[in-house]
């Protein structure tokens, strides 16, 4: 942001999580507690929070599937997660360069994971790198150090041999993988719909289950001993039943484990966070999905049995730490949205943002 004329700002209000009544100013694009004469005053009242999170998203990938190559699609898609509140991304795969978006400060923080890893035939066509497990371990540390501190596995997908999901890596392959990954200084994530593959990919330290239906009991308290996160994408699970209507004529077992999977989806998540797993709010936006919905996830993940705080928390200032970016504090970047009414008491209220400020600056 060399040369950027960045404003000093004013804004009063409660300030999220912590509930007080307080003022701040931006300065030089980060927040300061400290009086900053003629700031202007953008902001007087309401409730400021951190900026939103989609914890899960595709930037790079078109409603319907294929990919979005030009700049100014891929930029579309990040405004329309702006406008929602959304001032981070962890982009969970893409196959598509979006690098250029960073130099656009209008535009959320990204971060990526790189492109999918999937053994071959095993995944949506031309969305992700196809593999034999052998050369599993080589691409993570490639991919590793192309992302932004994530590695994306597709940890299972439907066996055409089998007529069901299946897992996609052996669990010595993982352990190897992951801990390649680890070398380098990335977490790992995976996308699993069903159980077989998750005490592999668990087993093997996995820092992050996308979706996660088909967690056991046993399998959320493992997690919960290791840390380890799920991101269950349940406005994407709400589209079960009609993969299951998709697929049934060809593949009736996978049908019957999708519906059986969808039944259970919300006990899961509700399984998992009574039991300490922390839970993020991603929305799986890109190809199946809009952008711009991660409210409707965070009531999805309230109406799951997550308490009200928890679901925003899980798609704010809990998000934003465990993907390393700092909350409302001295000397933090100043990504800020306020709301009119207490998003803690009224999650609809999400769906109305006030006043958005991204890395210093008013954008809505």
């Amino acid at each position: 942001m060399t040369g950027r004329h960045l404003p000093d700002l004013h804004l009063a209000g409660v300030l999220l999580p912590e509930g007080e009544h307080r003022e701040l100013w931006v300065r030089g694009g980060r927040i300061t507690f400290e009086r900053v004469p003629g700031a202007e005053t953008v902001s007087r009242g309401g409730f400021v929070l951190p900026g939103l999170v989609d914890a899960h998203c595709h930037v790079g990938i078109a409603r319907g599937g294929g990919h979005v190559e030009d700049l100014a699609g891929l930029r579309e898609q990040a405004l329309t997660e702006r406008a929602a509140g959304v001032l981070a991304l962890r982009d969970c795969g893409s196959p598509v360069d979006t690098r250029a978006l960073d130099e656009d400060p209008q535009l959320p923080r990204i971060i990526r994971a790189g492109r999918h890893l999937a053994a071959p035939r095993r995944y949506i066509p031309g969305l992700a790198l196809e593999l034999e497990p052998g050369d599993l371990v080589e691409a993570v540390r490639v991919q590793a150090r192309r992302g932004d501190g994530w590695v994306k596995l597709v940890g299972d997908w439907i066996d055409r041999g089998v007529g069901d999901l299946a897992p996609e890596w052996p669990a010595d392959v993982l352990a190897e993988a992951i801990a390649a990954a680890h070398a380098e200084g990335a977490r790992v994530t995976a996308h699993t719909f069903g159980t077989d593959a998750l005490p592999g990919l668990i087993g093997a330290g996995i820092d992050c289950i996308e979706h996660g239906t088909g967690l056991t009991e046993e399998l959320v308290a493992e997690m919960a001993a290791r840390g380890t996160a799920v991101v269950p994408t349940l406005v994407n699970v709400a589209n079960f039943p009609g993969f299951a209507a998709a697929g049934e004529a060809k593949f009736p077992a996978y049908a019957s484990t999708i519906r059986r999977l969808y039944a259970g989806s919300g006990a899961v998540v509700r399984a998992a966070y009574d039991a300490g797993v922390p839970v993020f709010a991603g929305t799986d936006a890109g190809g199946g999905i809009d952008h711009g919905v991660v409210a409707d996830e965070i009531r999805a993940l309230h109406q799951a049995g997550l308490p009200a705080e928890a679901a925003l928390a899980a798609g704010s200032w809990a998000a934003r730490r465990w993907l390393g970016l700092p909350g409302i504090e001295e000397g933090a970047p100043a990504d800020l949205v306020v709301y009119e009414t207490d998003p803690r008491a009224d999650l609809d209220s999400l769906q109305r943002p006030q006043r958005t400020v991204l890395r210093g600056c008013v954008v809505a």
